[in-house]
């Protein structure tokens, strides 16, 4: 299964960063990884946090068979390994840069709790997100599990659009700059490339959607 997760237009990185508070300054850094660096592997302890300062980093597991499955890619702002914060001891997946130039912030279980404990507003974002999370994940698994790849790639479509999407005033088309590759829409949404190709070109030429290779447009419907 595959599942795609968003934080409802709020970028956690500028929300939770240790860096925000003056306590935690001293011990703040960041981590750069490359291109296929592991920030942590499956079955590792669980001790940290990680926000995404650039870049983007994969979260998925590898099967018995040695075949990868992705729950995830996220991106810029973004929040990842946060089930150490709900006591989670082992690691259950992997991540794994997909950029050159990944920079990442982590912070401690420990240090998590205790701006939890200090700030109450800070706590109640923390479990907001959470529940916004588990929200998403469960009705990706949904969309994976009942509806057609068409249908799939179509509401994919509208949660880009939800985090990435802006209208054009000149046509009243829907404008998604997002940062996926087809490889990585392909994989969020349980299909192959060639396949998610076919699709997004019967679209195209069905007039409801345009494409390039950062752009998605979504046309608007001639009257």
């Amino acid at each position: 299964m595959n599942s795609i997760w968003y934080f409802e237009d709020v970028n956690a990185f500028n929300l939770l960063c240790p860096h925000k508070f003056k306590e935690y300054k001293k011990c703040h850094t960041f981590d750069a990884y490359k291109k296929n660096d592991y920030v942590y592997f499956e079955s590792d302890t669980a001790k940290k946090v990680y926000l995404i300062e650039k870049g983007k980093v994969k979260i998925g597991y590898y099967t018995e068979d040695g075949n990868e499955v992705i729950y995830a890619i996220l991106t810029k702002g973004e929040l990842f390994g946060e089930k150490a914060i709900l006591g989670e001891n082992t690691r259950k997946e992997f991540a794994q840069s997909v950029d050159n130039s990944t920079s990442i912030c982590p912070i401690s279980v420990d240090v998590m709790h205790s701006l939890m404990r200090d700030n109450q507003n800070f706590s109640l974002k923390i479990y907001k997100f959470l529940g916004l999370r588990f929200k998403k994940l469960e009705r990706r698994l949904q969309l994976l599990l009942f509806k057609d790849i068409k249908t799939r790639f179509l509401e994919f479509l509208d949660e880009l659009c939800e985090q990435y999407g802006h209208n054009c005033e000149q046509t009243g088309d829907k404008v998604i700059e997002h940062p996926y590759t087809q490889r990585e829409i392909a994989s969020l949404i349980g299909t192959s490339r060639p396949t998610l190709n076919s699709i997004m070109n019967e679209l195209k030429e069905s007039h409801v959607i345009s494409f390039n290779r950062k752009e998605i447009r979504i046309l608007k419907k001639s009257a």
